[in-house]
Order: C-alpha cells, then sequence, then structure tokens
C-alpha cells in the first residue's frame, strides 16, 4: 500500500509541474507576460507629452484632463502601471 500511494504522489507531482510549464509556455507564445516597459517614463509618449505639458503652461492644470488623461494612455500603451 505504501508503493503505491508514494508512485501516485510521484506522478501527481509530475503532472502538476508538466502543467505549469504549458501554462508559462502559453502564456510566453501569447505575449500575456508582464514586462518590463522598453523605455524609460520621461522618453515614452513624446508628442502627448509635449503638448500636456504646453497646456498646462498656458492653461493650468485643471483646463488640461484632456491632454493629461491621452499622455496616460499613451504611457500605458507602453506598458506604464500610471
Amino acid at each position: 500500500m505504501g508503493g503505491i500511494a508514494i508512485d501516485n504522489l510521484s506522478s501527481a507531482i509530475t503532472l502538476s509541474k508538466s502543467k505549469k510549464e504549458q501554462g508559462s509556455a502559453a502564456a510566453i507564445a501569447s505575449g500575456t507576460t508582464d514586462s518590463k516597459p522598453k523605455k524609460k517614463i520621461c522618453c515614452a509618449c513624446p508628442d502627448t507629452k509635449k503638448l500636456r505639458d504646453e497646456c498646462i503652461v498656458e492653461h493650468g492644470e485643471a483646463a488640461c484632463s484632456k491632454w493629461i488623461m491621452a499622455h496616460r494612455k499613451c504611457l500605458r500603451a507602453e506598458g506604464f502601471n500610471v
């Protein structure tokens, strides 16, 4: 009896490892893994950053929510968590 339980345990461990490896391979293949952004945040989205900054200087932060949100959206698309 003891030998059967150990054999089953070994099989279960092997199966759980192979399922985890398959899940990791599938995540990598589909591109859903969390990866670091390729750029520094200061260098990402220069177009929206410029528009946002110019608007804030000229009109104040309260009047520029459209540009602020556009810049945040761009940063998120680049992989930043903002």
